[in-house]
């Protein structure tokens, strides 16, 4: 008897400590390393923003750990498929093409495109004034892609936003095309009386949070971010970085 209940103790654990193993193992998340105010170092240097308080809620909601992984954008999905890392934390845009190759999340925030101008620019008030113009933005994105696919006469890439604001800043791009609310985030901060934005939004869609294919972390961190909008915290981390609600 004592024979055979030690060989159910010794089966019981053979189940059950792989699976608390990889409870324990930590998962490696990528980020961006400029988004802001999405993700971005602080001036500790750690990466702060408001995805990254939205993924730190969805980690605590499903008990597990994580180390950032911070990388250029257009790195991030091949990083994904290869195994590298577990998770893309981007503000990345949910998409058709994207899908054929990794999977996302629920929706965790609604966005746009928009245009950045020099304050002073008074001829560009649109993408119908960009038909002779130099356009500046970020490659791998759904910016560039947009970019690319309307009336103009170059398009500068660049692996990160800040270079693309650069451009227009020393007068070697005309407009800049990216996401709305980092555009507007950054004019309100840093490029604060340099830049505007002009004309409307365009191209609107959602960003959601990236895995491999077949991840079974991807219904779990859906849950997850419905809880945070249905319990009122996803409202406290939006308050803190745009002022309201998107």
């Amino acid at each position: 008897m004592r024979k055979r209940f030690q060989v159910i103790w010794l089966l019981v654990f053979l189940v059950i400590a792989p699976c608390q193993m990889a409870q324990a193992e930590d998962l490696v998340v990528g980020c961006d390393t400029n988004f802001k105010p999405f993700e971005f170092q602080g001036p500790d240097g750690k990466y702060i923003g408001f995805d990254m308080d939205v993924w730190k809620a969805v980690a605590e909601d499903l008990g597990v750990r994580y180390t950032l992984k911070p990388m250029v954008f257009h790195q991030l999905i091949p990083a994904l498929t290869k195994g590298e890392i577990d998770v893309a934390l981007a503000g990345m845009t949910i998409t058709s093409e994207r899908e054929k190759s990794i999977d996302f999340s629920y929706p965790y925030f609604d966005s746009s495109l928009i245009i950045m101008v020099r304050a002073e620019r008074m001829d560009i008030y649109g993408i119908g004034a960009l038909i002779d113009k130099v356009i500046a933005t970020k490659e791998g994105t759904t910016s560039a892609d947009f970019a690319l696919n309307i009336q103009h006469k170059d398009v500068k890439l660049f692996p990160n936003i800040d270079q693309a604001y650069k451009e227009l800043l020393n007068g070697s791009a005309d407009a800049v095309i990216y996401d709305a609310p980092t555009i507007l985030y950054f004019i309100k901060n840093e490029g604060k009386e340099m830049f505007k934005s002009v004309g409307s939004t365009y191209k609107r869609q959602s960003y959601g949070i990236a895995f491999p294919q077949g991840s079974p972390l991807r219904e779990k961190v859906s849950i997850a971010i419905l809880s945070l909008i249905e319990d009122g915290r996803y409202e406290v981390i939006s308050r803190k970085w745009f002022g309201a609600v998107p």
